[in-house]
Order: C-alpha cells, then sequence, then structure tokens
C-alpha cells in the first residue's frame, strides 16, 4: 500500500481540559470515587460511572506511586463508529472519534451536549474488491487504526503517570491523573480493536463453536504470555481467536488493558443485534419451517397487521404497514420492542413467547438509571430464562448454533454493571446521536447539496373551529353520559368530606351536591415526570388531529402504600374538564373504569390483563380528580389465535376487543411500575 492516508484530529488533553473547565457541569460532577447503597437494604447502588468497581481498581494502582496521592482520577471515555452521510451522492463514509471523561455523570453525558466532543477523525482505507477480503489488506487496516489511535492519545500518557495541574469548572485548581477509560464501540469495532478473529468474544475465551461455554476472561497478560511461548499464528487464530500481526493500541499505555475496556453495546448488541437480527428473524424462520411458505406469510401479514392497529401512546411509533421495512434504525428496532410480543402471541409457541418476554425483560432492566443487586439478580434470571426458553428454536431446526457474539454478550453484562455502573451511559446510542451534529449536519451545510433545513411542525392540540361542551347538561349529552350530574355531585361530596364513608351507594342521593353550571373541557393533560423534558401527554379528544377519537387510558393512585398494580387501578380518561363550586376550582376527568383480571400478571407474557368495567350493561363511569391520575398507560389487546379484521384500525381498538394486556414495555416508566 503506498496511498496516503490522512488523520484529522484535536488534541484529546486539551478538549479533556475543556470539559473539566465547563462550569455548567460543576453540580453534575464527581470529584472522588464513592460507593452508593440503599436506604432500607444494605446493598450496593450502581449509577454513575465513579461508583463503579473499574474506577476503584484504577484508583488503587495509581495510588501505589505515592506521588499521586490526593489527585483527581479522570478517566478517558473513547467512542468511534463509521457514519454514512450520503449515499445519493457518492456514499461519502467518515469515521468519527468521540471522547468524554468519567467524571461528569451519565444523566449530562446522554444529554446529547459538549459532555461528549468530537476528537477527529479516523482513515478509512480502500482498496479493490479483488484485495478488500485479503488478511493483508485486513491487517493493514488494524495496524493504521491502532497506530493512528495511539498517535492521537499520545498527549495525555505523561499525565497518566504524574498528575497535572487543571482548572475545574468551579474556578478552583487541582493536580488530575488520566487513564484511559472504557471504549463504545459496536461488534466489528471491538473486534478491531481487541485484535481477534471474527465471532470470538472480546472479553473472553470461549471456543467460537460454543460461547456460551463458561471460560477465562481475556486480558493482556494472557496475551503477551502466548506471544512468548512463540505460538504460530495459524494457532493463534485457530486456538486462541487471537490476530497477532498487530498489538493494540492500549500497549503504548499505563494501566490499560483493551479487553478489560471494550464496554457494551446496548444498542447495536442487544437492541439491533439479538432483538432485530435474531429473534425477529428467528420468528419469520420458525412460521415457514413449521407451516410453510404460503401460510407462514399468511400470518406474517396478520402479525403487521396487529403492529399497524396499535393504539397509539406518547413516544410510541406507529407501524402502518407492519414491520416489514428494509432500511431498519435503531429508533424503530426500540419502537417495534415495545409492542411486538402481544402482536406475535397465538401464533407462536409458549416457548417462543417466553423468550421473547425473558428477552424484553433482559433489555429493561440492564437499560436502568439505577442499578442495584437486587436488579443484577433479575438480570441473571432474565439471562437464565432467554437460554432455557431459546432452545425451542434449536430443537425445531429453525436456527443450528446460538453460538452467536452479539448474544453472548449478554452473559458478561452483569459483570459490566459492577465495572462500569449503569450502561445506559456508555451506550453507543450516544455517538450515533452525536453524528447528526458533529458530522451530518456540518457536511450538508458545506456540501450544498440542496438539502433543506428540516422544519419542525407541531399541530394544535385543541381541534380547532370546535366547540365544547360549557355545560354540564350539554356535556352529559356530548360524552352519552346521561347521568354526568349525579356523578358530579359523587364527586363534590367526595372532595368536601374526605373522611366520609367510601361506600356512597349508602347515602341518600339528595345528600350529594347540585351543580349544573358551567364547565371548561380540554383535550389534554401533560404529565412531568422524572426529567422535565419528557412529558407524557394523556389525551381525551373526541377528533385528533382532524380524524378519529383519542382516549388515552390512566393509572389512579388508589393505594399509594402498595407497591406495583396492587396500589393502583385502571381507567380511560373520556374528558378532562373544571369548574368552579363555592369559588374552589375543581379539575376533574370523567373516566371508564377498567376490572384487573386476576391477582398476578399473566404467566407467559408477563403482564396485567384488565377489561373494560360495566354496571350491568351499563359501562361504569366515575368522575376523578386529576390529582388521582398516576400517569399515561398503554393497552394492547389480547389478540388470541385468530386473525384480525383487515379493516380494523388503531382509533377503534380499545372499543373492539373485550380483554387487553397493560403493555409494561411501553416506556421505563411503566416498566418500573407495572409489577
Amino acid at each position: 500500500m503506498s496511498e496516503r492516508f490522512d488523520v484529522w484530529y484535536r488534541d484529546p488533553r486539551e478538549v479533556a481540559r475543556n470539559i473539566l473547565a465547563d462550569p455548567d457541569y460543576v453540580n453534575e460532577f464527581d470529584y472522588r470515587l464513592f460507593c452508593k447503597s440503599s436506604v432500607d437494604k444494605d446493598e450496593c447502588r450502581f449509577q454513575d460511572f465513579m461508583s463503579a468497581d473499574w474506577a476503584w481498581q484504577q484508583v488503587d494502582i495509581i495510588a501505589t506511586d505515592p506521588s499521586n496521592l490526593g489527585a483527581t482520577f479522570m478517566p478517558i471515555i473513547l467512542g468511534s463508529d463509521k457514519t454514512t452521510v450520503s449515499v445519493s451522492t457518492g456514499n461519502n463514509k467518515y469515521y468519527p472519534l468521540y471522547l468524554s471523561i468519567g467524571n461528569v455523570r451519565n444523566n449530562v453525558r446522554r444529554a446529547h451536549q459538549n459532555a461528549l466532543c468530537l476528537v477527529g477523525f479516523l482513515a478509512l482505507p480502500k482498496t479493490t474488491k479483488e484485495h478488500a477480503e485479503t488478511e493483508e489488506f485486513r491487517n493493514f487496516w488494524r495496524q493504521i487504526f491502532h497506530s493512528s489511535l495511539a498517535k492521537i492519545l499520545d498527549t495525555l500518557k505523561d499525565a497518566m503517570s504524574k498528575p497535572e495541574i487543571a482548572r475545574f469548572g468551579d474556578g478552583h485548581y487541582r493536580r488530575v491523573i488520566y487513564g484511559l477509560g472504557p471504549y463504545i464501540a459496536d461488534y466489528e469495532e471491538q473486534v478491531l480493536l481487541t485484535s481477534i478473529v471474527r465471532r470470538w468474544c472480546p472479553r473472553c475465551l470461549a471456543p467460537r463453536q460454543s460461547l456460551d461455554d463458561d471460560a477465562l476472561c481475556r486480558c493482556k497478560a494472557h496475551r503477551e504470555a502466548l506471544f512468548e511461548e512463540d505460538i504460530f499464528s495459524s494457532v493463534l487464530r485457530s486456538d486462541f481467536g487471537i490476530v497477532g500481526e498487530v498489538v493494540p493500541f492500549t500497549n503504548d499505555f499505563p494501566h490499560a488493558d483493551i479487553h478489560q475496556l471494550i464496554a457494551p453495546d446496548l444498542l447495536h448488541q442487544i437492541i439491533k443485534g439479538c432483538f432485530k437480527d435474531h429473534l425477529v428473524a428467528w420468528v419469520e424462520k420458525y412460521l415457514h419451517h413449521i407451516h410453510g411458505k404460503r401460510e407462514a406469510e399468511h400470518i406474517m401479514d396478520d402479525i403487521d397487521q396487529r403492529l399497524a392497529a396499535a393504539v397509539p401512546f406518547t413516544g410510541l411509533r406507529h407501524f402502518p404497514q407492519g414491520h416489514g421495512f428494509k432500511q431498519w434504525t435503531g429508533d424503530d428496532s426500540k419502537a417495534l420492542m415495545k409492542i411486538y410480543l402481544p402482536a406475535i402471541e397465538g401464533h407462536l409457541p409458549t416457548d417462543v413467547i417466553r423468550t421473547f418476554r425473558a428477552f424484553l425483560e433482559f433489555c429493561y432492566l440492564v437499560r436502568k438509571n439505577i442499578i442495584t443487586e437486587d436488579t443484577i439478580s433479575q438480570i441473571e434470571d432474565t439471562i437464565h430464562r432467554f437460554h432455557h426458553y431459546r432452545q425451542i428454536f434449536h430443537r425445531l431446526g429453525v436456527i443450528p448454533t446460538f453460538s452467536l457474539p452479539r448474544q453472548h454478550s449478554m452473559k458478561h453484562y452483569p459483570d459490566l454493571i459492577c465495572l462500569f455502573g449503569a450502561l445506559n451511559g456508555l451506550c453507543s446510542s450516544m455517538t450515533e446521536n452525536k453524528h447528526i451534529k458533529a458530522v451530518k449536519q456540518p457536511w450538508r451545510h458545506f456540501t450544498k447539496c440542496g438539502m433543506l433545513n428540516s422544519t419542525c411542525l407541531t399541530d394544535a392540540l385543541n381541534a380547532e373551529g370546535r366547540k365544547h361542551a360549557q355545560t354540564v347538561p350539554a356535556l352529559a349529552i356530548e360524552l352519552s353520559v346521561p347521568h354526568l350530574q349525579e356523578l358530579i355531585g359523587r364527586f363534590l361530596f367526595e372532595q368536601l368530606h374526605p373522611h366520609g364513608p367510601h361506600d356512597q351507594e349508602t347515602i341518600p342521593a339528595k345528600s350529594f351536591p347540585v351543580y349544573d353550571g358551567k364547565v371548561s373541557v380540554v383535550n389534554l393533560a401533560s404529565s412531568r415526570f422524572y426529567a422535565p423534558s419528557d412529558p407524557k401527554h394523556i389525551r381525551s379528544c373526541p377528533t385528533w388531529r382532524n380524524g378519529p377519537s383519542h382516549y388515552n387510558c390512566v393509572f389512579i393512585n388508589a393505594q399509594p402504600e402498595l407497591e406495583g398494580m396492587r396500589g393502583l387501578e385502571f381507567a380511560r380518561a373520556l374528558c378532562f374538564f373544571s369548574f368552579k363550586y363555592k369559588r374552589v376550582l375543581y379539575e376533574c376527568a370523567v373516566v371508564h373504569w377498567f376490572d384487573v383480571i386476576s391477582d398476578a400478571p399473566d404467566e407467559d407474557m408477563g403482564m396485567w390483563i384488565v377489561q373494560p368495567s360495566f354496571d350491568g350493561r351499563s359501562p361504569n363511569i366515575l368522575v376523578i380528580h386529576i390529582n388521582a391520575i398516576y400517569r399515561a398507560a398503554h393497552l394492547l389487546p389480547i389478540y388470541g389465535t385468530g386473525y384480525i379484521p383487515c379493516n380494523i384500525n388503531f382509533h377503534h381498538l380499545l372499543d373492539t376487543f373485550h380483554a387487553f394486556y397493560i403493555n409494561k414495555f411501553a416506556n421505563h416508566h411503566a416498566f418500573e411500575i407495572v409489577f
């Protein structure tokens, strides 16, 4: 190779010092290591990077030199990911390298601000198709990759052994000592980083034919010991999966072991890899294997119809054509995960359903912001159940082996949580999102290729030109609830007598206040939870976006002292309105009550089942205060084994079916409370 390759980069030391000196992070910055424990239980809580084991291990090593005592440890977190900026105008690809520091807390790093910075662009060597798959070219690419990283990070090397003085965001100067921290990368880059053969694990020595066997961890010392034995390159590849011709860049830096520094990749390993590339594909293979092509396609069409008919929900993507599209993104996979399980129930065996349930529970557990030792035990249980139930695909001859690196990576996640803290602070979704601002937008601006700035169009939340009822009798007609005035009277009695009898059936109707005055009706309520920038809307609209009605479901906080669904009730919001009674403003909701079936979640699906409540033939409707509403909820029908009509649509799904699953996979808030 005689071609010249340019590597563009900034001084990573200056980038790290700029993050360190940013005053915006003063209150979101960990100056020292710490341990968190639960108040009610004697167990560790893993959250931010500086609370995890790896940082403690590194500091123990650094502290063996007395001159380093008292310095602030600053782990350097790296990440790289190839991206394509244009397919239609030349397939232009870039290879950006990003840097962050472990002292910044996870929520700041995930916020896609300047806590994750572009450091440089790595080279992308190209050659002819004839030579692209040759081992010589692959080794050349590996070596230029590692040499580039070693050169870029060279300015940090001295300060990894001897502390330097740096300015912090609070205005004070402190001694800092750097260390190479986790490297965020997808599996293909992990192979490149660790100089191993594809289909081997970058973290352990499990043989590629049976990756889930118990095996020792890879480490720098073991690799060097093999080299000292002068083992042939072919033996290194076949017996250990090591590419001996390439030296990892971490060999040039103190206390750095690339096999230990490989960060877990939730996006590519779990969401795109295990879910989309494996499980969803296996479902289609199973259907073809068992039913034949024609019937399998009929079933797949019904699954797509079920997905297209899913009830709308805030933050939930709509799949009008099902999931049969070619260009998948990480967001597509995340959205499909939320509604896929009920869509396949009835068409697939119980073990397949339980495989998906175990996998989805694993995904939501490892993506939690705070992970306790009890959570790690739950994660290990989901991995065990996943490995047990997925055997059906092998028994039936759908797939030949489970020795798949991305699925195998699940086995390492409990240890990685202890090592690096909550894993959502080290996910490649952060680097992918950073591509937009750091690479794609500048490229589109400077190339002037005719791409327009995106325009954000927001729909009015209230239906224009439509007049709502303004009195109680008119609202009763609009909602088809003739006894609405009585319901408001019962509501007022409960508000005026909070310590009165709970069974209002024993109270004479004439004891209830009477109100038939003006009301103010609204179509939407907005709730804000842990993240203020993440509002959850609860809609109750006779017409939504000039289309059909849209009535969301809600959790109602009935018994706050009880955990999970045992302390919650469930209803569908038919209307939000307010009125004044004796100069007091009451903000209310008219809801259709739902009954919870059974006292535990469904054994196979792991989700609670509810059905609309009726008093005889009339729906059980109540007026409640909006303060009783805990949060929005999402329902998915129990489809059974039958095929749903092609003309069914999401806007009348809740009125068509008689029983529903409470979707605990709708978002992380739902997963936390629906148990």
